[in-house]
């Protein structure tokens, strides 16, 4: 069940606020990311998060994703007790590309999601 504390957002409106300068975040592990991810997303994996959240940029908006919601879900908790205005996106990166949303490898050509 999602937190109400923790904004939910389709891939479509995610893939709008990244548009509009919003930072998107992957926190999936590394065998799914090189699989493939969003070209805009940047990968700290969730156990990574509070050690790395120096790279998360504290002012914007910062959607979170992971394979189906789950994962972005405790990130963006996580985020939002720190101070972060985290949002997740709901149905993860499966939802991203049922959208027809971009998913590539790192280098470049078109990826899955697993």
């Amino acid at each position: 069940m999602a937190n109400p504390e923790v904004p939910q957002v389709t891939a479509d409106d995610g893939a709008l606020l990244v548009r509009d300068g919003a930072f998107l975040l992957d926190v999936r592990e590394p065998n799914e990311w090189t699989a493939g991810h969003a070209a805009a997303a940047t990968h700290i994996p969730l156990t990574q998060v509070p050690a790395r959240v120096m790279e998360v940029p504290a002012d914007g908006t910062v959607v979170v994703i992971c394979r189906v919601g789950g994962r972005s879900q405790q990130a963006a908790t996580w985020l939002r007790a720190n101070g972060v205005e985290a949002v997740n996106l709901a149905g993860g990166m499966q939802a991203w590309a049922a959208a027809g949303l971009d998913v590539i490898t790192d280098d470049g050509d078109p990826g899955q999601v697993i």
